[in-house]
């Protein structure tokens, strides 16, 4: 299918806000499932969307910046995700791999400002030093803008420019080579949540994970809503445990205290 030019502008502006929002992680809109729903609803294939941000996203799961290391950009791999299997009907599973790419050109585009945006480096800490805070917000402003533009300008290029050699792409990949990018994008969430789980899988954890895994495993459900629900009383529930056992700990060290005192009233 082709997207129009409305529909390239679109998802360009979606770009800029989502790519201010990376830079600035203030709401977290910038996830995979989230960018690729928004891209779905604005090409008017919501279950593309939908269907393409789940995939991309438990590939992300375990994605995070460590030190110098700096994963693949979320934005870039869930716009191109749809837009690929958008306009070219590729399965989800091969519209992500094919759109990591796009992913790492943008974040070696996003490394190239870490390392220019040092020049700005000076003027702050002049500024600072002079206590003009109005100086140092129209610097840090100007600097996410020109992320933030950049992110569009780039999503309208390659999203809406060089769809019709994407496509050309596609449509001559050979079918085998086609089929390994299918593997490719069906192993990637695997690997997103052993590296998730590396990180997070702790002792306390561990009856959480396998009341999911025999939910989602050996339970006949249509989907996973019942799942999620179950998780969602779960966590609650921990939560309320969690709360009432912070609260009543000053009372129990209070009397604990008390306990602990010796009582001289005998002459003992």
């Amino acid at each position: 299918m082709q997207i129009t030019l409305a529909q390239g502008l679109l998802l360009a502006i979606a770009a800029v806000i989502q790519g201010g929002d990376f830079w600035l992680e203030g709401l977290y809109i910038f996830r995979p499932i989230i960018v690729s729903t928004i891209a779905g609803i604005i090409l008017g294939d919501l279950q593309t969307g939908l269907v393409v941000g789940g995939v991309t996203e438990l590939a992300f799961a375990g994605l995070t910046p460590a030190g110098g290391t700096q994963p693949p950009n979320p934005i870039l791999a869930g716009v191109m995700g749809v837009v690929i299997a958008h306009t070219t009907g590729a399965k989800p599973e091969a519209a992500m791999a094919l759109a990591l790419p796009f992913s790492l050109l943008m974040q070696y585009v996003i490394l190239f400002f870490y390392s220019t945006f040092a020049f700005f480096m000076r003027q702050i800490d002049s500024a600072a030093h002079e206590a003009d805070t109005k100086k140092v917000g129209r610097i840090n402003m100007t600097t996410t803008g020109i992320v933030a533009v950049t992110y569009g300008v780039v999503v309208f290029l390659t999203g809406y420019l060089a769809q019709s050699p994407m496509k050309s792409f596609v449509a001559a990949l050979p079918s085998w080579l086609t089929h390994g990018f299918e593997v490719i994008g069906g192993i990637l969430p695997a690997i997103g949540f052993a590296m998730l789980l590396n990180t997070m899988l702790k002792m306390e954890f561990m009856p959480f994970l396998l009341i999911g895994f025999v939910l989602a495993s050996f339970l006949n459900f249509s989907n996973l809503l019942p799942v999620a629900i179950v998780g969602l009383a779960l966590a609650l529930f921990t939560y309320t445990i969690e709360q009432k056992i912070r609260n009543n700990k000053p009372t129990l060290m209070a009397n604990n205290t008390n306990q602990d005192e010796e009582d001289f009233s005998d002459g003992i």
